[in-house]
């Protein structure tokens, strides 16, 4: 119903020369979709409240609505082109009067949890790229003719909105950092299993596609009563996001799959130091995918007990804090995390190892990132007890992945099947921590069965070895050169 909506909005936006990549599409589109959304918020709201006898009070000034500055509306409920905004005075609008109005809320709500705040966040960090005000007159009469009321709606709207992320994700450039496979998102969520009452982090969360991979889990695997409603959508799901595209595509993405006021902080999680997480910071289940391959400063390394520039091992640190004891999580890291021989990965190892039951790891082939190199994989833990056995499966496919052929459900099956009595088979294994050795605390993916097989590390892993030791490299030279 949708979708040609979607096609013809970037059509349009794809003629505009102040919008050139998928990002800057799903962007651009997402803070009028949001307006758009705000507009039919409040008409339910209001409706709601006249039905109980009281009185709504509107979230945004009568000048500032949709209906008065993107769609005005005649007599018979088209729209009004005679009062309607558009060309530069439309553009003049959006960029000096709209924005600066909405980005003013994230200092007068109450709270960082509400509506309020978050549209003052999302028109706090973006700006309108858009060069042409006839665009915008185009692309918002395209908006205007969506709904959101209807849960069938927003369940089309959401589906289409994760097919922008995923063309963005496969766009390259940056936008994969903002995919994780989804169909990889379910998996880990059905090993980890979390429940109603639980509550669920993704401290980078990215374009939250596993909080709302997990919303859904939920909904479809309870019978839910007005009381469980209220925990999903206020005290279950929680983020931080450092980008502001980010932000803005998470807060979108949990709106449109039925989440008003999505808990996401617009922040960057590296910068808490994690001495100061007491209990009642921790969650119950942490599932996430943390940037790797990225550099930290030495001010942000100070916040954590394991100095390293990897923003992977930092993030994992911060995981293991953030979690309760009896809490289970469900990560995405790079596979030299199993094998690294420098001081930072043999300590951080020993740390999960020593603090948590690392029960699983799922070994990713090649390609499951689009637009990746490297290969990843997948660290199943819960807090509280010492790791004494591990068991681990190597996803072999009969053919390649890639931007053309993704990874699907079925591909991990087999994988979800063997993971609930860690059995034994051709592509999986248990090994004995204490058999481990104690110095390296080495878990390199090795199958047992191909004893004959020498493990070779791919091109790949050496190339990103190679480009994190000249980093490295670069890094100790520049502070040779500042003590000199």
């Amino acid at each position: 119903m949708f979708e040609q909506s979607f096609k013809n909005i970037d059509d349009m936006l794809w003629k505009d020369a102040g919008v050139s990549s998928e990002l800057d599409y799903t962007e651009q589109s997402s803070w009028i979709l949001f307006l758009k959304y705000i507009e039919d918020f409040e008409a339910e709201k209001k409706m709601s409240a006249e039905l109980k006898g009281q009185k709504y009070q509107a979230i945004i000034d009568n000048e500032y609505t949709w209906s008065t500055w993107a769609c005005p509306k005649d007599a018979n409920g088209k729209i009004d082109h005679n009062n309607a905004l558009t060309g530069e005075d439309l553009k003049d609008f959006v960029d000096h009067k709209l924005f600066t109005y909405l980005k003013k809320f994230k200092t007068t709500a109450d709270h960082p949890d509400t509506i309020e705040y978050k549209i003052g966040e999302i028109f706090g960090e973006i700006k309108n790229k858009i060069q042409s005000g006839y665009t915008i007159r185009e692309v918002v009469e395209i908006v205007d003719e969506l709904e959101f009321r209807s849960s069938e709606n927003k369940h089309e709207l959401s589906s289409l909105y994760e097919d922008k992320i995923k063309n963005m994700g496969n766009a390259g450039r940056n936008g994969g950092e903002y995919y994780t496979p989804r169909p990889l998102i379910r998996t880990i969520i059905e090993v980890v299993k979390p429940q109603i009452g639980n509550k669920i982090y993704d401290g980078a969360v990215g374009s939250a596609g596993f909080l709302v991979e997990a919303f859904d889990y939920l909904k479809k695997n309870n019978e839910l009563d007005t009381d469980k409603v209220t925990i999903l959508q206020e005290k279950t799901f929680y983020g931080k996001e450092k980008k502001s595209l980010a932000y803005v595509i998470a807060i979108m993405n949990m709106i449109l799959h039925g989440i008003e006021a999505p808990n996401i902080i617009h922040t960057n999680t590296l910068a808490e130091n994690i001495a100061d997480i007491q209990e009642k910071d921790r969650y119950d289940i942490i599932l996430a995918n943390p940037p790797f391959g990225g550099k930290e400063r030495k001010e942000v390394q100070q916040n954590f007990p394991i100095k390293t520039g990897e923003t992977a091992f930092l993030f994992l640190q911060h995981f293991i804090k953030s979690l309760k004891a009896g809490g289970s999580a469900g990560i995405v890291i790079k596979n030299t995390f199993l094998s690294n021989t420098d001081n930072a990965s043999r300590e951080l190892r020993k740390y999960l190892l020593e603090s948590c039951n690392l029960h699983t790891v799922l070994d990713l082939p090649g390609g499951t990132f689009t637009g990746a190199g490297v290969k990843t994989v997948v660290l199943f833990f819960k807090k509280g007890e010492p790791t004494r056995k591990t068991w681990f499966y190597s996803l072999n496919l009969d053919r390649n992945l890639g931007k053309t052929n993704p990874l699907n459900d079925n591909d991990l099956q087999e994988f979800i099947e063997l993971q609930k009595t860690f059995a034994d088979s051709d592509n999986s294994w248990s090994i004995d921590i204490k058999n481990i050795n104690a110095e390296t605390y080495d878990l390199s993916v090795k199958n047992p069965s191909n004893n004959d097989e020498v493990v070779h590390r791919t091109p790949e892993d050496i190339m990103s070895e190679i480009f994190d030791l000249d980093k490295q490299s670069e890094e100790i030279l520049k502070r040779i050169k500042e003590l000199v």
